[in-house]
């Protein structure tokens, strides 16, 4: 809802703050007062056409803010954050626009600046602007199929049809994927089975490279370390030192045995140092024989079969070769051994596999064509019903001899998609004999404003409907009487479910509204300014015996109007 309009320095106007109520408010005043300057600045906050003319004369620029109440549009919430802008639960939506002198402009949603297009899409959410020259949201018939459905209450097919449309994009995007995979594996099933072949001849294993390497690093050093054993063997007496020691031994046992036998007691301390002596030659030859022992292990070590390490090296080396080949690592040559042989394993079996996924295409084709059909006749029901409602409004908008349908047209094959198999199209024929065509090119300016109104009013009649705000500019253009009081009666209508402005030069209309605007001009040190006085029930009636008698009002003008 349109909550409050401000205006500065926009053509005539100095500055003007509007609160707009809720329903019908109807803009009344002479000719040239400056009632489309009112409708001007509120299409500059929207995002329409700024040109400098619009800059008040001797003003730098021109502001006009348009405030709506809080966002409870899921759509509209929705498009502020994928434009990146940042409105908070409960805050008003405030669309500002400011003109310079020079022609430039710049946009802003909540002090937020943005670019005029993001502006005008917002701003398309929120308002629809029906005149004799422009009718906005119905000439454009991209929008007339979502009206359509949103007449026809097509949630639960749309629903179904998205879902099922979602599952066929799937299906074939699979089947496609397989497709290209047969075709690119059977470009390839001879290098394939060739490179195949050879890594099976290769065999190789996980981690092969790191033990190799390792390997090969060990068998470099093996002849310099047997060497350097050897040497330490030799230094070491090899079985020369235990013989020595053992011979060491046998003669201290003796030299002990002698020193016994010459009567020398068992604890004179000469007998505990040769058995002192004895013991430290005896552990000597254990650790002598053990170190040789050692020795001798290690060097057992070294010792590999001749040609290992050339074979270490030649394996190393193939390895390195098919994964340079390859364009991959030794480290994944095992892993692409296995992707060959699945990939021609997809060749042989691709076939099976290619005409299930073609199944299953075909299947989620016959589901989506069967809710899309669904669709198609809630559409086809809805677009009668609509056509018939606004026949039904059209005659006493002086339209009796038009004619209007809906007609739904088939979209190509790969248009086809959550929104069913066909657009939908809003057409009239003005005269009698003459043939359907689009609403611009078939009706005049008066005419185009009431058949907007007349739709407006056939589509609104769907309880809970969400609708825009809508401004009707002089939709009355033209008519009068029984025609102006209809008019009338049809906007009270629209407004009973949604916010309506309507420009109006008919009395008849101007008592419909439960608002009431004057735009008026005034004359003040040899300065023109529009201004808008909002009025009681008094001055409105005022005005509408003005509407009824024209520049003198008779005291029957002011009866018909409290009538």
């Amino acid at each position: 809802m349109l909550t409050s309009l401000s205006i500065r320095d926009v053509v005539l106007v100095d500055a003007l703050d509007l609160e707009v109520a809720a329903g019908l408010t109807v803009l009344t005043g002479e000719t040239g007062a400056g009632k489309s300057i009112i409708l001007d600045a509120l299409g500059l906050a929207l995002g329409g056409r700024a040109e400098a003319g619009l800059v008040r004369a001797g003003a730098r620029q021109a502001v006009a803010a348009a405030e709506f109440s809080a966002v409870d549009d899921a759509d509209l919430a929705a498009l502020l954050v994928e434009r990146g802008l940042e409105v908070q639960a409960g805050e008003p939506l405030i669309l500002r626009r400011v003109l310079g002198a020079d022609g430039r402009s710049r946009a802003f949603v909540n002090d937020q600046p943005i670019g005029v297009g993001v502006l005008r899409e917002i701003g398309a959410r929120l308002v629809e602007v029906h005149g004799q020259h422009e009718t906005v949201g119905l000439l454009d018939w991209k929008t007339h199929r979502a009206l359509l459905d949103a007449y026809g209450g097509h949630e639960s097919h749309l629903a179904a049809v998205a879902a099922q449309a979602e599952a066929l994009k799937a299906a074939e995007a699979r089947l496609e994927a397989l497709r290209a995979d047969a075709r690119d594996a059977a470009a390839r099933a001879e290098e394939l089975s060739l490179n195949l072949a050879e890594l099976d001849a290769l065999d190789p294993r996980p981690d092969e490279e790191t033990e190799l390497a390792g390997e090969r690093a060990v068998l470099g050093a093996a002849e310099k370390a047997l060497a350097d054993l050897a040497s330490a063997r030799d230094s070491l007496g090899g079985d020369k030192l235990s013989q020595r020691l053992a011979a060491a031994l046998r003669a201290v046992e003796h030299a002990r045995q002698r020193a016994g036998q010459a009567g020398v007691e068992p604890d004179h301390p000469v007998l505990a140092r040769l058995a002192s002596a004895a013991e430290a030659i005896d552990r000597t030859l254990v650790e002598a024989t053990e170190a040789v022992a050692a020795v001798d292990a290690a060097a057992d070590a070294f010792e590999f079969e001749p040609g290992r390490l050339d074979k270490a090296e030649e394996r190393l080396f193939a390895l390195r070769a098919a994964a340079r080949k390859l364009n991959s690592t030794v480290e994944h040559l095992p892993t692409l051994r296995a992707r060959f042989r699945e990939q021609l394993r997809l060749i042989e079996d691709g076939a099976d596999a290619l005409v299930a996924a073609e199944r299953e295409a075909v299947q989620a084709r016959e589901a989506y064509d069967a809710v899309a059909s669904l669709l198609t006749s809630a559409r086809e029901a809805a677009g009668e019903r609509l056509a018939a409602a606004v026949m039904g409004e059209l005659g006493p908008l002086k339209l009796d001899r038009a004619r209007f349908r809906v007609r739904l047209e088939p979209v190509a094959e790969d248009r086809r998609g959550p929104q069913g198999r066909e657009t939908a199209r809003f057409e009239a024929a003005t005269n009698a004999g003459t043939d359907f065509g689009p609403l611009d090119a078939i009706a005049s300016g008066g005419e185009l404003a009431r058949f907007a109104l007349a739709m407006k009013a056939a589509l609104a009649s769907r309880e809970g409907q969400r609708q825009p705000v809508m401004i009707f500019d002089e939709v009355d253009q033209g008519v009068g009487g029984a025609v102006a009081e209809a008019v009338g009666e049809r906007l009270k209508r629209l407004a009973s479910g949604a916010q309506v402005l309507v420009v109006t030069h008919s009395p008849q209309v101007a008592s419909r509204g439960h608002a009431h605007w004057k735009v008026r001009k005034a004359d003040a040190d040899g300065v023109t300014t529009t201004t808008v006085d909002a009025l009681d029930d008094a001055r409105r009636r005022e005005e509408i015996a003005r509407m009824l008698a024209g520049a003198e009002i008779t005291d029957a003008a002011r009866a018909a109007a409290a009538a």
